[in-house]
């Protein structure tokens, strides 16, 4: 069973910085799309960034380019999310999901392309 699971959320003004961790287990694959996801209060999931582990490709949210840098470390089977200057429109339950396959560039912000979700973490900037 694959089971992704987030740490690293928290509580920072803005203007601060967080890091994101996503640990997967039961893959059998290791090549495969990671991405992050963030849903605020009465809002649509959506994509933040995503890396395909084969070759470390990486797409941004038009929202966090410039601020976010999503990385990975096979080794580890861990993907991180590098946040920066935070501010508060960020504030949101940020989840970790992958697929088997490769991210492109129409598809990775579809949460609906995934097959496998973290539990989330909670991220808050405060003003």
């Amino acid at each position: 069973q694959v089971q992704p699971v987030e740490s690293g959320g928290g509580s920072v003004q803005a203007g601060g910085s967080l890091r994101l961790s996503c640990a997967t287990s039961g893959y059998t694959s290791s090549s495969r799309c990671m991405a992050w996801f963030r849903q605020a209060p009465g809002k649509e999931r959506e994509g933040v960034a995503s890396i395909y582990t084969g070759d470390g490709f990486t797409y941004y949210a038009d929202s966090v380019k410039g601020r976010f840098t999503i990385s990975q470390d096979n080794a580890k089977n861990t993907v991180y999310l590098q946040m920066n200057s935070l501010k508060p429109e960020d504030t949101a339950m940020y989840y970790c999901a992958t697929r088997v396959q490769y991210c492109s560039g129409v598809y990775w912000p579809l949460a609906f392309r995934y097959d496998y979700w973290g539990q989330g973490t909670q991220v808050t900037v405060s003003s």
